[in-house]
């Protein structure tokens, strides 16, 4: 394994910019996720890691070595896809073979090698199958099994679950977690999936516009977005706008609302899941409403507020079950939040 170094590196299309003066320091043993949008650079970003598309300006370097201009074989990555890109015509022994022949592994060694990621990542009992005999996940692991034959000092997958359904993303997604652990492996994972990413990541980097929005550990991420786009693209958020002063900000609507800090705030924003619905004030905030709707999701209920004034919030809280009765619309009750719950923003 190696630590990335990413210096000011910027990819231009043309006239268009994908990516836009990225840095990032990425340490021996972490695994990073870059998050966003469609369109927003990670992939291309990824991809002049791995050595597929040369940067405009700036440097890459894998431990000590600069490997800007070094051809993808020289790279010491590997690479997961998220369409797999196993050969049809070749056996799953064969297409983890592919990757060692590539590097020109002696042929004497190729086979215990092959053994041991096949044992690694569960597929030793079918490596004379075909990928057309194969399932989504059985397909994904042999992607996997070959980028780790070749014992990479960086591992790369570019959206690898996006072709699962959701259980099995789940399990592959904790099956990749648990190897990387294991191996110790600088992993680089790219995902428009924000579970995915709070799930495994060491650190999140955000991305839109081809620009990193933050780059930070999931929970400081998600507890204090840097900006609007964070807070909206990582979780769902209740946002006012108005003005902050004096620990206090003023909703266009007309509601004061005790907030930490935020002077020359002009939005402020507090995550559903910490507004509690209450039938009397409680705490450092209670907003009077009317509940317009309650939604069930599962695992939680997701309740719509009018608030005095015309501001809303969204409120979610743990499903009780039958022990738990769900506010009817037209039910007056408080959006109850703590000073300390809400997030000042100045974009």
């Amino acid at each position: 394994m190696a630590k990335v170094s990413i210096e000011n590196i910027r990819k231009q299309f043309g006239a268009a910019v994908a990516v836009s003066d990225f840095s990032l320091e990425i340490a021996e043993g972490e695994l990073v996720a870059f998050l966003g949008p469609s369109g927003c650079g990670k992939t291309t970003t990824l991809r002049m890691i791995a050595g597929f598309i040369a940067p405009t300006a700036g440097r890459i370097r894998i431990g000590e070595t600069d490997v800007t201009r070094l051809p993808v074989h020289k790279r010491d990555t590997g690479m997961v896809f998220q369409r797999y890109a196993l050969f049809p015509h070749m056996t799953v022994a064969e297409n983890v073979a592919f990757g060692l022949e590539m590097h020109k592994i002696p042929k004497a060694d190729r086979d215990g090698k092959i053994r041991r990621v096949l044992d690694m990542v569960r597929m030793s009992e079918l490596r004379d199958r075909y990928p057309r005999q194969l399932s989504g996940g059985q397909q994904q692991r042999v992607a996997i099994a070959r980028a780790l034959a070749i014992e990479p000092k960086v591992f790369l997958l570019d959206e690898p679950l996006s072709n699962l359904d959701a259980k099995l993303r789940v399990e592959v997604r904790e099956e990749i977690h648990a190897l990387q652990r294991r191996l110790g492996l600088t992993t680089v994972f790219v995902t428009h999936d924000q579970e995915e990413a709070l799930a495994i990541a060491d650190r999140m980097a955000i991305m839109h516009d081809g620009i990193v929005q933050q780059v930070g550990t999931p929970d400081t991420l998600y507890e204090r977005p840097a900006n609007l786009f964070v807070a909206d693209f990582l979780g769902k958020m209740n946002v006012f706008k108005g003005r902050g002063a004096d620990n206090v900000f003023q909703t266009e609507a007309g509601q004061r609302i005790a907030a930490q800090g935020g002077s020359g705030a002009t939005h402020l924003g507090v995550r559903p899941e910490r507004v509690s619905l209450r039938e009397q004030p409680s705490g450092g905030n209670a907003l009077a409403g009317v509940v317009e709707s309650s939604l069930y999701l599962g695992s939680i209920l997701e309740v719509r507020v009018q608030l005095e004034g015309g501001d809303r919030m969204v409120s979610q809280v743990a499903n009780g079950g039958a022990r738990q009765a769900q506010p009817a619309p037209g039910a007056r009750v408080y959006a109850c939040f703590e000073p300390d719950d809400c997030v000042s923003f100045t974009q």
